[in-house]
C-alpha cells in the first residue's frame, strides 16, 4: 500500500511560488507574506522606540542630574561616551601581577617587612627625632633672668648638642667619661657612611614594601571579582602606583 502512495506522490503536480512577473524583474524578488510581516514588525518596533524617546524628552526634568551627564562630552553636536580610565601601574607591579600569585607577594610582603623592622630596631630613627620640631618650655624668676637666659647651661650640655633631642650628654659626662683624642676621624666618617647606607637601604625596602602591598590588595581584588554574584561589582576608584583599586560589593544573603 505504501508503494502505491508513494508512486502518486511522484505524478501530482509540483505547486511553486508565484515569481515576479517579466515587467517588474527590475524592482526585484516579489515580496511574500513573511517578507512583508518582518519589514512590518521592523517599522513597528522603530515607531515604539521613537515614541517612547519622545514621552521621556517632554517627562525629563532639566535640574535632575543624571550620571550620563559626566559620563559623556558633546563635540560637534555629537554625544561621544567618555572612556574608562584604567588602572595605573609600575612596570614592576605589572610584571608581578602577570607572572606570580597571591601567596608568592604575600611571601616577599612578608620578609619586607621583617627587614625593615630589623633595621629600624638597629637605626632608632634617631635622624628623624632630631629633624621634627619640639617645644620647651622654661620658667625663670624674672626678665633679668630671663633675659641673660644661657640654654646651653641650663641643659649642662655643650652648645654643639642643644639641637639633640636624644643622645644628649652633660658636661659632666663629656668630662669624665668620653675622651675625644681617642676618637679616630676616619673611623667616625666610616661608621657615618654605614649608617647613611643603612638609612639609603630602608627608605628602598620601605618604598619596596608599599609597592607588594598594592600588588597584593590588587590581586585580592581580582580573585574576589572572579567568583560568581547576582550583581557586578561597581568600581568606586581606579587603581595607582600607591592605591590599590577600590570596588563596592552588593551585599548577599548567606545560604
Amino acid at each position: 500500500m505504501s508503494s502505491w502512495k508513494k508512486a502518486a506522490k511522484s505524478n501530482q503536480k509540483v505547486h511553486r511560488e508565484r515569481a515576479q512577473p517579466a515587467a517588474r524583474q527590475h524592482l526585484g524578488l516579489l515580496e511574500k507574506k513573511k517578507d512583508y510581516k518582518a519589514r512590518a514588525n521592523d517599522q513597528h518596533q522603530k515607531d515604539a522606540t521613537l515614541k517612547s524617546l519622545r514621552r521621556r524628552a517632554l517627562n525629563k526634568n532639566p535640574d535632575e542630574f543624571y550620571h550620563h551627564m559626566i559620563n559623556s562630552r558633546i563635540q560637534n553636536g555629537e554625544h561621544h561616551e567618555l572612556e574608562k580610565q584604567e588602572d595605573e601601574f609600575t612596570a614592576d607591579q605589572l610584571k608581578l601581577m602577570k607572572t606570580q600569585d597571591l601567596k608568592y607577594v604575600t611571601m616577599k610582603r612578608t620578609v619586607e617587612s621583617n627587614k625593615i623592622r630589623r633595621l629600624q630596631s638597629q637605626l632608632h630613627m634617631t635622624d628623624v627625632v632630631n629633624g621634627m620640631p619640639n617645644q620647651h618650655v622654661f620658667f625663670v624668676e624674672d626678665e633679668e633672668e630671663a633675659a641673660n637666659f644661657d640654654l646651653a647651661k641650663r641643659l649642662d650640655t655643650h652648645p654643639s648638642l642643644i639641637d639633640r633631642r636624644t643622645n644628649r650628654p652633660r658636661m659632666s659626662d663629656l668630662a669624665d667619661r668620653l675622651d675625644l683624642h681617642t676618637v679616630d676621624p676616619k673611623e667616625i666618617e666610616r661608621l657615618n657612611q654605614q649608617r647613611d647606607l643603612s638609612y639609603r637601604e630602608l627608605k628602598r625596602r620601605i618604598e619596596r614594601e608599599k609597592e607588594l602591598a598594592v600588588v597584593q590588595k590588587t590581586l585580592e581584588i581580582k580573585r574576589a571579582l572572579k567568583e560568581k554574584r547576582l550583581t557586578t561589582p561597581k568600581r568606586i576608584r581606579r587603581g595607582t602606583a600607591t592605591r590599590a583599586p577600590v570596588y563596592k560589593f552588593a551585599y548577599e544573603r548567606k545560604r
